[in-house]
């Protein structure tokens, strides 16, 4: 029933918010990695503090939320990563699931109302299953210091997909943004 929902979900918020690339780096060993121009926007979402293994769950908790509030989505779904399971243990990994809204929507707990305020981010597209998508983001970082970029704030993953029962595994699109400042 979760994976139905889930796929469900995700073919409602498959639109994506509208981006322009600035600048762009190719290495052999990993897709395209670029900075980009983004708007900032309001989201709705669900918070959580324990393990990805929990996603799934939280994703159907987010639905349902969301649907028990009349809330309409707009804008892919996506994950926002507050620290890594590299540096802390599963069950302390704070990270939320959510989607784009307009800001005059009421949102009313467990569900939670932010804003996106990043507007630089250096993104790459990652092709696979979602449980690899570390290695993508590890290439990032390679590029950003590399590149004389700092991450100025989480990890974002949208979830590109809509129809996931339609899609092979090894062929899942996931964005990853990572806010950035460039040093010099």
């Amino acid at each position: 029933m979760k994976k139905i929902m889930l796929t469900l979900f995700l073919f409602l918020v498959i639109s994506s918010l509208t981006l322009t690339p600035s600048t762009q780096k190719n290495t052999s060993d990993m897709e395209a990695v670029s900075i980009k121009e983004v708007s900032s926007f309001i989201y709705c979402c669900l918070s959580h503090k324990g393990p990805f293994t929990d996603i799934e769950n939280v994703v159907g908790k987010l639905m349902q939320f969301s649907r028990g509030q009349n809330i309409f989505l707009s804008g892919p779904l996506f994950g926002i990563y507050y620290n890594s399971p590299e540096k802390v243990k599963p069950e302390e990994l704070e990270w939320e699931m959510g989607f784009a809204i307009t800001p005059q929507i009421p949102v009313q707990a467990p569900l939670e109302k932010k804003q996106w305020s990043f507007t630089t981010v250096v993104t790459a597209l990652h092709t696979g299953l979602y449980e690899e998508t570390g290695q993508t983001i590890s290439k990032i970082s390679k590029w950003m210091e590399a590149n004389n970029y700092i991450q100025s704030g989480p990890v974002m993953e949208r979830y590109l997909d809509a129809n996931l029962s339609q899609v092979d595994p090894k062929k899942l699109r996931t964005e990853i943004w990572i806010p950035c400042e460039k040093i010099e």
